[in-house]
């Protein structure tokens, strides 16, 4: 079952200019930010969306969660029309911005939690579950008391995310939620997406720039760019659809190495001291005999390209 259903969605901004030549008439001019956008989305998925900065991800995102209009098209989140706003609409859905604070800058993060738990009439068993499994998961402990402004980043993040599952809702809209934060925050933060995904069967709507964040956590991603959907699919078949090969990386330490893998027949290169052959996956079995015959198996890894490669040359295509 369709949670999320959009048709031909459209968003255009009017910008108006003073023009100092004719200052009668002001300029104004017409950008499509996003362009008939079609999406179906199941109860349950973890989807991941793509795309450069000015793509259109977080503008459509403000139209299903009903922050902004459309300039045309129609849309369905769990049955309600999202600018309509209705409140049993907005008691189902959670929208976290990794660029916005949503919290209350000068309270403690309990006083905040507090106050959600009266805006959407949680009750007091359910509020102190579900905040309980919050802190554990994210580590909270130690910050629940503390107030906004005098936490990291990081610290802010997980109590934004904490606020954003209190309500139990099942649609949750998740717009860059990893960025700017260390390697081990980001970590912990994709863990507890996982989880409350698999826990609660929500519905999550995950965009980001870092292909961690997509790799970790989502099956299924849309790539927009310049406001179309260039790409809707599973991310294994975007990699073998567009990088049908792997990468045979070889560790040289010696002369002897190096001239080993120079009798290697096949397009290679080298890179500092290691050895690239970027192979046909029908190439593989046949190139892995000859390397594995000529070196250590510990001085050998056989990987599929980096996906950011993969995302940059879907872009470099369809600018063509």
């Amino acid at each position: 079952m369709a949670i999320i259903e959009a048709k031909k969605i459209s968003k255009s901004f009017q910008k108006v200019e003073f023009n100092i030549r004719d200052p009668f008439h002001l300029q104004r001019t017409s950008k499509k930010a996003v362009k008939e956008l079609d999406i179906s989305i199941e109860s349950g998925e973890l989807i991941g969306f793509l795309g450069p900065n000015g793509a259109g991800k977080t503008t459509f995102l403000k139209i299903v969660s009903g922050i902004i209009h459309p300039t045309s098209g129609n849309a369905k989140v769990l049955g309600f029309t999202p600018w309509e706003r209705d409140y049993k609409f907005l008691r189902q859905i959670s929208l976290v911005m990794g660029q916005k604070n949503q919290l209350w800058w000068d309270l403690p993060a309990i006083d905040s939690f507090n106050l959600l738990r009266e805006i959407y009439t949680i009750p007091q068993a359910q509020f102190k579950k579900n905040l309980d499994n919050m802190v554990d998961i994210l580590d909270m402990h130690k910050i629940i008391n503390h107030r906004l402004r005098s936490m990291s980043l990081g610290e802010r993040m997980k109590c934004e995310l904490t606020a954003c599952f209190l309500h139990d809702p099942k649609v949750i809209f998740l717009d860059e939620p990893t960025i700017g934060l260390d390697v081990v925050t980001a970590q912990s933060i994709r863990k507890f997406i996982q989880q409350i995904n698999v826990d609660k069967q929500c519905t999550i709507i995950l965009t980001s720039h870092y292909m961690g964040d997509i790799e970790a956590l989502c099956k299924r991603v849309v790539i927009i760019n310049q406001g179309e959907k260039i790409y809707d699919g599973e991310f294994t078949s975007l990699i073998n659809e567009y990088a049908p090969e792997r990468i045979i990386k070889v560790d040289l330490t010696s002369m002897d190495d190096k001239r080993n893998f120079a009798n290697i027949e096949y397009k290679k290169e080298m890179v500092d001291s290691f050895g690239l052959i970027r192979a046909k996956k029908d190439d593989v079995g046949r190139l892995a005999e000859q390397v594995f015959g000529k070196f250590e198996p510990d001085k050998i890894s056989i990987s599929e390209p980096d996906a950011e490669e993969v995302i940059a040359k879907i872009y470099n295509q369809q600018q063509k």
